[in-house]
């Protein structure tokens, strides 16, 4: 209800939301709150304990199964981009990236092999290139940073919901043209948790295939 007809996001609603599917019954963990838990739940299934927006340092090294595990488990390519990310394998909060937002960055498998980590997490800047060469995994997981993922007011714009409307404008386009979207791909497109509550919260598909 805060986007679906909401002037601000002109891009999801005049473009996104008329061709693609979207649930409005959507809801995160009941009671899951704040950010960081909602984002384990994504990758885990679980907040595996996790109740605060701790750093890496502090609740990193979680074990357990999760879905990069599986998808390596399975020979599945599977790459995380993370907006503003001052490197590979971020673990420390650097303004508007946001560890806890990066839920690959918390897990003991992921980085306790620096190689590794700096293969599978890295700055949004990559995709670009990696799209160019076709070089994309098969599963990708893309975070904006704190000014377009309607979390905080930035300038010049000064307006969350606009930020992160336009941030989406730039981006799909380059994706849906994209050989990996084309042929079988799909877009997920959707928020960590209802902040005022437990939702529904959005969630958009795209598909080549409607």
């Amino acid at each position: 209800s805060s986007i679906k007809g909401d002037p601000s996001a002109r891009y999801i609603n005049r473009q996104l939301l008329p061709r693609a599917a979207y649930a409005t019954r959507y809801y995160n963990p009941r009671g899951i709150h704040p950010s960081l838990p909602n984002y384990l739940w994504l990758e885990a299934g679980s907040n595996l304990g996790i109740t605060s927006d701790c750093d890496p340092g502090a609740c990193g090294n979680l074990p357990g199964v999760h879905l990069a595990d599986l998808l390596d488990r399975h020979r599945i390519s599977w790459k995380a981009y993370e907006e503003s990310a001052p490197s590979s394998c971020p673990t420390a909060n650097s303004y508007p990236y946001a560890t806890k937002h990066d839920p690959f960055v918390y897990f003991h498998d992921v980085t306790a092999d620096r190689r590794y980590c700096r293969r599978h997490v890295v700055p949004l800047t990559r995709l670009f290139t990696d799209l160019a060469h076709g070089a994309v995994a098969r599963y990708n997981f893309i975070t904006p940073n704190l000014c377009h993922d309607m979390h905080d007011s930035c300038g010049p714009t000064n307006d969350p919901v606009a930020q992160g409307d336009r941030w989406l404008a730039r981006l799909i386009p380059r994706l849906t043209r994209s050989p990996s979207y084309i042929h079988g791909g799909a877009i997920f497109i959707t928020w960590d948790e209802g902040e005022g509550g437990d939702g529904p919260i959005g969630l958009i598909v795209l598909s080549p295939d409607g």
